[in-house]
């Protein structure tokens, strides 16, 4: 059993399952469709329902950040952003101030859905450009062009967003390091408050993983993010977590959240969540039906309350460290010793004998307040976290990835 003195901060999470087109990279649970095609008021009734449905899970937490991914959310039109948001607003108590984000796509935007995006209660925007080169965007399966990448980042600045993030892609299939580095001096130019900068990784289920892409050698693919990391440094881009940088006071508090193992609640298809429940000391994590259609029948048909979840299961001790070290671990600073079990209910002592074996092997530094990754062990954290995985075979298997 767990032991919660305070419960973790809370965040809301939103899926729109929706694309223009399916990325060949892409392992998100994302649809294939045509703007118009969307069943935009009913997927915004369903979300609502969702959310009503979860209330009593987090009664009387507030909500610091909510995160509206996906898929492509700027599919949707302002007034159903707006719709969704006031019905949140209605039904949970939200941090003054809080931080909205809203995923978006460049040919999928224009000034007055920016402007509407923005009236709704938007407060930061995550454009999805991956590279200013057209013939990688191509190769990639994107439905924008460099040009228009760099007229939606003017268009976000002219309608007043002051903050919002730049998605990059690097160790794309036949990039140089040059055109790596061509793409982050792109990048800098427009004077992104903040900068997410992944390595492609080919993922099962995409059409990447079915014909392999011949991608850039290893070696490369290092060089390409020290160089890349060092200009974005240079022109005031700080990295704080392995695939982000920021300048001051520009960090992504959601994603934050999500590194030091706080809570979210999960709303639309194929959206997860994690709640810590004190009362019954456990950490509980579950997953909504996928599909959109099958969602929004289960959701809206009114006949059963949990048809919409498509699994749930309480953590067990081993799990909990194993994720808190998974999140925590991605960030530069690492953590503070307390939060472990301000954050997990558990004693760290639990987790000693591995922080051991990462000190010995300088994978890790701490001192009597703080446990970090070294940059040895930020360059190899599967070994780092392999050191938190049981005696279990099938957790060595376990992929290490951002929580959506």
């Amino acid at each position: 059993m767990l032991n919660f003195t305070a419960l973790p901060p809370l965040s809301l999470y939103v899926h729109v399952p929706w694309c223009i087109r399916k990325c060949p990279y892409c392992d998100f649970n994302s649809h294939a469709s045509d703007e118009k095609a969307i069943p935009e008021a009913a997927y915004v009734d369903a979300l609502i329902r969702d959310l009503e449905h979860d209330l009593p899970a987090v009664w009387g937490r507030s909500v610091d950040s909510i995160f509206i991914g996906g898929g492509t959310p700027s599919l949707l039109s302002g007034q159903a952003v707006e719709r969704l948001l006031s019905a949140t607003r209605a039904r949970l108590p939200l941090k003054p101030g809080l931080e909205v984000t809203l995923e978006a796509n460049p040919g999928t935007l224009d000034r007055e859905k920016l402007a509407a995006f923005r009236a709704a209660g938007v407060t930061r925007l995550s454009l999805g450009v991956q590279s200013f080169n057209d013939a990688a965007l191509q190769r990639l399966g994107r439905i924008h062009d460099a040009d228009q990448a760099l007229e939606t980042i003017e268009a976000v600045s002219a309608a007043g967003f002051e903050s919002w993030n730049l998605d990059l892609m690097y160790g794309l299939p036949g990039q140089t390091i040059e055109q790596a580095l061509d793409d982050i001096r792109a990048a800098v130019a427009c004077a992104p408050p903040h900068l997410s900068h992944y390595q492609l990784t080919i993922e099962p289920n995409t059409l990447f993983h079915a014909r392999p892409p011949r991608l850039p050698a290893e070696d490369d693919i290092w060089t390409m993010h020290q160089q890349c990391q060092e200009h974005l440094i240079a022109h005031g881009l700080q990295p704080y977590e392995i695939s982000a940088c920021a300048r001051d006071r520009q960090q992504c508090l959601h994603n934050l959240n999500y590194w030091r193992f706080g809570d979210y609640l999960g709303i639309g298809a194929g959206a997860h969540a994690k709640i810590s429940n004190a009362h019954h000391g456990c950490i509980e994590r579950s997953w909504k039906v996928r599909h959109p259609r099958q969602y929004m029948e289960r959701l809206l048909d009114g006949k059963d309350a949990a048809a919409h979840i498509g699994e749930r299961r309480r953590l067990e001790p081993a799990d909990v460290i194993l994720e808190f070290m998974m999140n925590a671990f991605r960030l530069n600073e690492g953590f503070p010793a307390s939060l472990f079990q301000q954050h997990t209910g558990l004693p760290l002592a639990l987790a000693e004998p591995a922080l051991r074996q990462g000190e010995e092997r300088g994978l890790i530094a701490r001192d009597a307040h703080t446990i970090r990754p070294t940059p040895l062990g930020l360059r190899f954290l599967n070994d780092l976290l392999a050191l938190f995985m049981d005696d279990n075979p099938a957790k060595r298997h376990i992929a290490i990835v951002t929580p959506p």
